[in-house]
């Protein structure tokens, strides 16, 4: 088992030990019942965790819904799959509630497991696809990663995000002409303040990549 990286010790503070009690199982389980692969433990750290966890500094402060609604922020990971990011997230993010959104049995029952074990209170498992759960989750915030091209990402996103919420999907080296693919797409949602964000510019020098993530909004309640 790889030992945590300098931008992992960094990234996860004093929450280190349940990031590390995540990486084992995500290396153990996790690699047997085929949810990542046997080549992607000795690089758990900085390709899987530490790249989830960069997003937390996306998501909005506690104080933005609970102040006017007295509920904490709630986060949709969509095809959470391994919990990657949204397992992360709720280890960073304590006062987030976190529904990951998987419809493989196979994968909800790993990440019961994980949110049991690492004792992850803010964390719901809902085992179903996106589509069925459209206009019914109503998150303040929708993560995602490595799911689907963003011009079918973003509406399954938008029909489990809020009017006016925040979606956040994790992409990689053609996140840009993914963007622009879809620019189309994010019209006819609707969407605001799309643009394509890097996060974990606090970790200069220790992150080898920063965390490229597509960042809008839903279409607002008044639009």
């Amino acid at each position: 088992m790889p030992v945590p990286t300098q931008a992992a010790r960094e990234l996860f503070g004093s929450k280190l030990p349940q990031a590390q009690a995540y990486a084992k199982l995500l290396a153990g389980r996790g690699v047997k019942r085929g949810l990542i692969g046997p080549a992607e433990a000795e690089r758990i750290w900085d390709r899987h965790l530490v790249n989830s966890g960069l997003v937390a500094e996306l998501l909005p402060a506690a104080e933005a819904v609970a102040s006017a609604e007295a509920r904490p922020i709630r986060v949709a990971d969509l095809g959470s799959g391994a919990g990657l990011p949204g397992i992360v997230l709720a280890i960073l993010r304590p006062d987030v509630s976190i529904v990951l959104v998987e419809p493989m049995a196979r994968r909800t029952a790993f990440l019961a497991e994980c949110a049991a074990e690492l004792g992850l209170c803010n964390v719901e498992v809902c085992r179903a696809r996106a589509e069925e759960l459209a206009g019914k989750v109503e998150a303040d915030v929708v993560t995602s990663r490595a799911v689907a091209a963003l011009d079918r990402l973003a509406v399954l996103s938008a029909g489990l995000c809020r009017p006016g919420g925040l979606v956040l999907a994790i992409k990689g080296a053609s996140a840009n002409a993914e963007l622009e693919r879809a620019r189309p797409v994010l019209r006819q949602l609707g969407a605001d303040e799309v643009d394509l964000v890097t996060a974990g510019s606090g970790l200069a020098g220790l992150v080898e990549r920063p965390t490229t993530v597509i960042r809008f909004r839903t279409r607002g309640i008044t639009d």
